[in-house]
């Protein structure tokens, strides 16, 4: 299972801004990493740099290493409808980043490894793929076996998943429904999905 596994405060510090979730470290170091205070002055970054940068948090917000994301590009731009938004609307889809919106896992690298380690069903069977893509309908649920595991019960107990009007969940079955793909207005990230559009298309 490919994934990131470098220092994420050092990712964060390079985008300015908390792409793995809460980060005290970056909130006491907000410039980029080997820079010495805000001070110390950089060359113009190029359009080509920004488009990058772009693609590039996004790649590390949902986790998705390069050759994954451009498989899910290409899928999107064979769609009809905006390219960046359909974009969006399929990594928003993943299952990993389901059970992480509902609030089952604290982050969304954690959703993916209880997703792996067989804790999470969809419809009742058990899926072990994080980038499963889920259709509108679907049930996800938490396993019998694992409605105990103290990391679920932390993260349902903190309330920290915000309530999406394309997500229900229902707190006695432990157990969410996913209603329709999101409209681009309802999905929260800070994303400028048409510079990476613009990257692709040179």
């Amino acid at each position: 299972m490919a994934r990131y596994i470098g220092p994420k405060s050092k990712i964060a510090r390079k985008f300015g801004e908390p792409v793995y979730g809460p980060d005290k470290y970056l909130d006491r170091k907000n410039f980029p990493p080997g820079q010495h205070g805000m001070n110390k002055r950089r060359k113009k970054v190029s359009e080509y740099g920004i488009q990058l940068r772009e693609k590039q948090k996004v790649k590390y917000t949902y986790g998705i290493l390069e050759r994954q994301f451009r498989n899910t590009f290409e899928k999107a731009s064979r769609r009809k409808g905006v390219t960046g938004e359909v974009l969006l609307q399929f990594l928003e889809s993943r299952l990993d980043n389901v059970v992480y919106r509902l609030g089952i896992a604290p982050t969304r690298a954690s959703a993916r490894q209880l997703v792996s380690h067989r804790h999470i069903t969809v419809n009742g069977e058990v899926v072990n793929i994080p980038s499963y893509m889920l259709k509108a309908g679907d049930i996800i649920g938490v396993r019998e076996k694992s409605k105990s595991l103290e990391t679920i019960r932390n993260s349902l107990d903190s309330g920290r998943g915000p309530r999406l009007p394309w997500l229900e969940w229902d707190d006695t079955q432990m157990a969410g429904k996913f209603m329709s793909l999101p409209q681009r207005s309802d999905i929260p990230e800070e994303i400028n999905e048409q510079l990476i559009v613009e990257l692709y298309s040179k």
